[in-house]
């Protein structure tokens, strides 16, 4: 009796309970790349929570399967889409360019053709939502799933018309925002200490940093506006109407869980609706494949060292790989690198060459010594997980910021691009990271302070989404700043107001005084 009338207390308390979701329904408009990586893993919590995951992908993905166990896919076919041979090809131009192989006039020829890129990008992003409102047999399938929200990455637009044409609540997985940073978008942002993406800049400037750092920012703002409205903004108008600015549009998410945390972020002005969920995608350390395993334990007292250059990097140039493969030949430590490439000619036995290879359980094991990495969000939060120091190859988009803020808390060594096959830089490198004990004791203070929360990044993510489906949005948290032009945001009307009136009556004073002075002038003239 007393145990029927517990469980009875508890299944009441379960109804009772204003948290408790039932399994939603959540529709996801996803990105290609490493953006996959972690919303997959956001996908598969969600799933394993009893929620129903929907995605909508083009045919032609790179990353993305159209048949899952944890959600089910709409696939839309596609004449074309994202290139992924060319993305290749303009970053290996470009690091061509860092070491001096190519000169200035090819690099100007590579600028234009890399923002004629980003365009272009877009656009196909743009035709693949067309492609998606116009399917009407799709779209009456998504009308009657009666989806509960739609989470994206605001990185490309299509999530957003998307969810505007379904009237769903909208929520971010996010670090960017078409071409600059999700903070820029939603919160003040001081610039002169708030260090913009791309800048190599810290939260401590100096004047002539400061210059360098407001100029960047009015570039990417000014890229993500040109993007807004060269691009999506006639999709908005044509399946919208032309009410909609599709530059406000995209800040209208109900709740943003962004990619990072202020152990790694430096500290800054944030947003209620802003949710903190770095690391979300790392977890405790699963047991290797049995021949990995065997490999890494032949390292004996050594250890291992794991290098892999990220989705959009799979090789570098044949002359840089050959010195990279020379230099881990002369160590003790055995090496797993992920290359792609041609088999470097210099390569030696202590090196594994793999085309993947599980990287956060690879970081997470003990005999992992260093990590060889460009910088990435992903593999730079599972190094902090996993408090493995770094040596940093960083190329393009965030990596070099990302490796800095590793670098100020004395976790890594960066080097550039152009210098790596130089006087041994890198070989000096690695062994100077494997050598001072300084960079894996500050790796493992900074692991502490990033698990050290009240609550598990993921969790913390998954309440947030759950909260939204229960409320059915947070329009509480949400601030009106972004439907206010840029003179109301800034209060350039109310300054030039308060200006104009401070003049009049500085005005009203001097003819006041004016008159003043002529009527008691007056009389004395005439006495005279």
């Amino acid at each position: 009796m007393k145990l029927l009338f517990c469980c009875s207390a508890f299944l009441l308390l379960l109804f009772l309970d204003p948290r408790v979701c039932q399994g939603g329904n959540i529709l996801v408009m996803p990105t290609e790349g490493s953006h996959w990586i972690n919303m997959d893993f956001l996908l598969q919590a969600l799933h394993s929570r009893g929620h129903n995951v929907t995605i909508v992908l083009s045919n032609k993905s790179w990353y993305i399967k159209d048949n899952s166990s944890y959600y089910t896919a709409y696939t839309v076919q596609m004449d074309r889409y994202l290139d992924k041979v060319l993305n290749t090809k303009l970053f290996s131009d470009y690091i061509e360019f860092e070491r001096g192989a190519l000169p200035l006039s090819s690099f100007l020829h590579m600028t234009v053709g890399m923002f004629s890129l980003f365009i272009d990008v877009h656009r196909i992003v743009g035709e693949f939502v067309s492609a998606v409102l116009d399917e009407q047999e799709l779209m009456r399938k998504l009308k009657d799933s009666k989806f509960d929200l739609l989470l994206t990455d605001p990185c490309w637009g299509a999530g957003v018309i998307l969810a505007k044409y379904l009237n769903l609540p909208l929520v971010y997985n996010v670090r960017w925002l078409i071409a600059t940073e999700g903070h820029l978008a939603i919160a003040p942002s001081p610039i002169s200490y708030i260090p913009i993406t791309g800048s190599g800049n810290t939260d401590k400037m100096s004047f002539h940093q400061r210059v360098q750092n407001m100029v960047l920012h009015l570039i990417t703002q000014s890229q993500n506006y040109l993007v807004g409205k060269l691009v999506y903004q006639p999709i908005s108008d044509k399946y919208l109407g032309p009410n909609y600015d599709f530059n406000e549009l995209i800040l209208d998410a109900e709740i943003w869980l962004m990619r990072v945390d202020f152990a790694f972020e430096y500290p800054r002005p944030t947003m209620p609706n802003v949710v903190y969920m770095g690391g979300f995608q790392c977890t405790p350390a699963k047991p290797l494949p049995q021949d990995l395993e065997d490999f890494v334990q032949s390292s004996g007292e050594h250890g291992v060292i794991i290098m892999s250059m990220g989705t959009f990097v799979s090789e570098l140039p044949a002359d840089m790989t050959n010195e990279i493969a020379a230099a881990f030949a002369k160590l003790p430590q055995k090496v797993i690198w992920r290359h792609k490439g041609n088999r470097p000619a210099t390569l030696g036995n202590n090196t594994l060459i793999v085309d993947w290879m599980p990287q956060n359980d690879l970081l997470g094991h003990p005999k992992t010594k260093l990590f060889v990495a460009h910088g990435g969000t992903n593999g730079v939060q599972e190094a902090v997980y996993h408090g493995v120091p770094v040596v940093g190859l960083p190329i393009f988009f965030d990596q070099y910021d990302n490796l800095l803020r590793l670098k100020e808390r004395g976790g890594a060594k960066l080097l550039e691009i152009k210098t790596v096959d130089k006087d041994n830089n890198f070989l000096n490198a690695i062994q100077e990271v494997l050598i001072d004990p300084s960079y894996r004791l500050n790796m493992q203070r900074f692991s502490r302070l990033h698990r050290d929360q009240p609550i598990e990044p993921l969790n913390n993510a998954l309440f947030w989404i759950e909260f939204v489906m229960r409320h059915k949005g947070a329009a509480h948290l949400k601030s009106q700043s972004y439907r206010l032009p840029w003179y109301s945001y800034y209060s350039v009307d109310v300054v030039l107001f308060l200006a104009a009136a401070v003049l009049f009556v500085f005005l009203i004073i001097f003819i006041l005084v004016r008159c003043l002075y002529t009527a008691m002038c007056k009389p004395k003239l005439k006495r005279d």
